[in-house]
């Protein structure tokens, strides 16, 4: 699922239709973990960030990893 907006990982997680707990097994890390990356409260090393990418079908550029501060999306040259 490729989209071109910025979302948080847990709306990434919810438009695959998975569970933390679904989402955790298949990224191979445990579910308080992924939760915690969810909320911003600590954030995936570049491997687990590839895997996100991957399992999320996206760029890592368009995940803000941050949920409660507000995302400027990416500035393209002109």
């Amino acid at each position: 699922m490729t989209l071109n907006k910025e979302l948080t990982l847990k709306q990434y997680r919810l438009l695959n239709d998975l569970t933390q707990k679904e989402a955790a097994d298949k990224l191979g890390v445990s579910s308080e973990v992924l939760s915690k990356w969810e909320r911003g409260i600590t954030f995936p090393t570049p491997p687990n960030i590839d895997k996100l990418c991957e399992l999320y079908d996206t760029n890592y550029l368009l995940i803000n990893f941050y949920p409660n501060i507000p995302f400027k999306g990416i500035n393209k040259a002109s």
